[in-house]
């Protein structure tokens, strides 16, 4: 899948700049629930059904963010019988997390405050 292909994306600027891939792994992640998912699997694997149980979110819901990380090639599922065991493609992904939590707290979370992408008024503390 290219970045073209991402529905919605406005990263029409960086087309042909190389960034394209960056751009979609990034987009792939801008989402909380696939975030808590791939926090999850990188303890270890899980169904959708373990998960559906862990997140409080509905089936359907965990489904959807389940398929976009497997179409990013960012999980991938192992099949057992009628149930589908997913686990982390790779274990990098944790490393940018942790590089991620590290700019986060090197900047007081200040992204936090990003009027475009930061929290909204009524969630800020």
């Amino acid at each position: 899948m290219t970045i073209d292909d991402v529905s919605g994306c406005q990263a029409a600027v960086c087309a042909g700049t190389g960034l394209d891939a960056a751009v979609a792994l990034f987009h792939s992640l801008s989402d909380g629930t696939r975030l808590a998912i791939v926090r999850r699997l990188a303890d270890g694997e899980a169904r959708v059904a373990d998960l559906v149980g862990e997140l409080g979110l509905a089936q359907s819901t965990v489904s959807a963010h389940v398929a976009c990380l497997r179409d990013c090639h960012l999980v991938e599922g192992r099949p057992e019988g009628r149930q589908v065991f997913y686990s982390l493609v790779r274990p990098e992904l944790m490393d940018l997390l942790a590089a991620a939590e590290t700019l986060l707290a090197a900047t007081g979370n200040a992204v936090a405050l990003c009027p475009n992408y930061g929290m909204d008024t009524g969630e800020r503390s």
